[in-house]
């Protein structure tokens, strides 16, 4: 899917709450920019409003800088940017005393005193909350706050503003300051607990798939470590007495043909049991495990118990690989499972021993047999998929080749709404002879009919 909209769904959920958190922060500081700009030229002109702009200009621009650093070092791309910490100190200190400086020193006016302290506020206000963005430790968030709220009042003083004054713009600067840190410090550990959930996720899926793996293993060991173990003892016994010339070495080799015999009958055995599947329990456990993850999930069944054992085992892999592809490939946040049974007839022709299946043609009459088209149908779909869904990985090959064992069929594919959909199709087939006779020129030809 092409566009900006297919560019957000192929995301996964970690990095959509990581892109969510570098736009708002970039947001922010170009929030900085439009207030302070606004503030100024509406108030001011000319050089005055110039240099103004230009200084809140570079200060929104490193704040933007800061911000993506920050997020880069949050996730381990890139080291602390300390050195970037202490040069947005700097410049918010700076551009914070420059404005304090013009409103004394410069041109007469109470718009100039406006501009000048939207622009000091601002400065300080954001430059803390950014700042508050490199740093883990909560005191010193709190330090940096509390520094740049107090900081505010100090400068105020010695530049000859009144007492009110001064401790309101410090009022006011410790309580946005405190709230753009707050926001930061939230979104830094929510995007943490975002990942360490995903990954955790993704551990739980492969130590699924190793305790299976050990399970089968045990199985394994317990069948065939104890028959080899006799094989191997009647073998050096056999090997013992053939060379003494005895009779009895023919006997502990029949002894040891039978042990082998039985093991590969229990092997085969224990890995029908590991492939075969039951329908049933799988459609449940997909649910389950849906709905643990998060996910609305809608499975809907009739009594699968009564198709045939090949076919719940052909249909319950399916089950269970589009589950674990909608877990690991997608953000899905609905899932839909359906199976039903569609029912149909196909009619296959014998005319003079050549067969012409699904078609009804002209000629002389000829044995046929009919049958039902009675067929499994199994859908799988979600919302909110990625591109890799559609891979083609060799999950989906492995599941055409069990459907293809029990002559049923796959389809897998992107919808028009961004979602993903797996559709199996298993056909249950009962024959009966039939006489198919001949159709006249003049009657409609039946077409062919198609699975």
């Amino acid at each position: 899917m092409r566009g900006p909209s297919g560019w957000w769904r192929r995301k996964n959920t970690p990095a959509k709450v990581e892109t969510y958190t570098r736009w708002s922060f970039h947001f922010f500081a170009v929030l900085e920019g439009a207030t302070a700009g606004l503030a100024i030229l509406g108030q001011v002109s000319g050089w005055l409003a110039a240099t103004l702009l230009v200084l809140v200009g570079g200060h929104t621009v490193l704040c933007g800088v800061t911000a993506s650093r920050a997020l880069d070092w949050t996730r381990g791309h890139r080291p602390q940017p300390v050195r970037l910490l202490w040069l947005l100190s700097a410049v918010t200190a700076g551009v914070a005393v420059a404005a304090v400086g013009i409103a004394e020193h410069g041109p007469e006016g109470e718009h100039v005193d406006s501009a000048t302290g939207a622009v000091y506020g601002l400065v300080l206000t954001f430059g803390a909350g950014f700042i508050s963005l490199g740093v883990r430790n909560r005191r010193r968030v709190f330090a940096i706050v509390g520094g740049f709220a107090g900081g505010s009042a100090v400068v105020a003083f010695p530049m000859g503003l009144p007492g009110t004054t001064a401790l309101f713009s410090a009022f006011m600067v410790l309580f946005g300051a405190g709230v753009l840190a707050f926001s930061a410090v939230f979104s830094l550990w929510l995007l943490d607990a975002v990942y360490e959930l995903d990954a955790a996720r993704e551990t739980r899926a492969r130590l699924a798939v190793a305790e299976e793996r050990l399970r089968f293993g045990r199985d394994l060991h317990d069948v065939v470590g104890r028959d080899l173990a006799v094989i191997a003892l009647k073998s050096e016994l056999a090997v013992q007495l053939a060379r003494r010339g005895r009779a009895e070495a023919v006997e502990q080799m029949i002894e040891v043909q039978r042990i082998a015999q039985e093991s590969q009958r229990e092997v085969r055995a224990v890995v029908r049991g590991y492939r075969e599947v039951d329908l049933a329990v799988e459609l449940a456990g997909a649910q389950g495990v849906l709905t643990a993850a998060g996910i609305r999930s809608e499975v809907t069944g009739g009594e699968v118990s009564e198709f045939p054992a090949e076919v719940q085992s052909a249909l319950g892999w399916v089950v269970r690989e589009a589950t674990t592809n909608v877990l690991r490939h997608g953000d899905a946040e609905r899932c839909v499972v359906v199976v039903r049974v569609v029912e149909g007839l196909v009619e296959e022709l014998v005319a003079e021993g050549e067969p012409a299946e699904g078609r009804v043609a002209q000629g002389p009459p000829g044995e046929g047999r009919a049958t039902t088209g009675r067929r499994v149908v199994l859908t799988v779909e979600n919302d909110r998929a990625r591109a890799s869904d559609g891979s083609g990985g060799s999950g989906l090959t492995g599941l055409r080749e069990r459907l293809a064992a029990v002559d049923g069929s796959l389809e897998a594919g992107f919808t028009e709404a961004g979602g993903f959909r797996v559709v199996a199709e298993v056909p249950l087939t009962t024959t009966m002879g039939v006489k198919i006779t001949s159709v006249a020129s003049d009657t409609a030809v039946m077409g062919e009919v198609t699975r």
